[in-house]
């Protein structure tokens, strides 16, 4: 996903949670690793390792 994009998608994500701990992974990544599953139709356990683990990002 470009930066032009995300700045497009960022708005309509939910602020993470005041005095929670920080995000493990960046959420451009996770919303990466959604777009793959949606564009490829693979399972979530089949996600390249270059992506936030399957779990984080279903």
């Amino acid at each position: 996903m470009t930066n032009g994009q995300w700045e497009l998608i960022e708005p309509l994500l939910p602020e993470p949670n005041a005095g929670a701990r920080p995000e493990k992974h960046p959420r451009p990544e996770i919303v990466n690793a959604i777009l793959y599953v949606v564009r490829s139709g693979c399972p979530w356990r089949y996600l390249p390792t270059d992506l936030p683990p399957w779990q984080t990002a279903y």
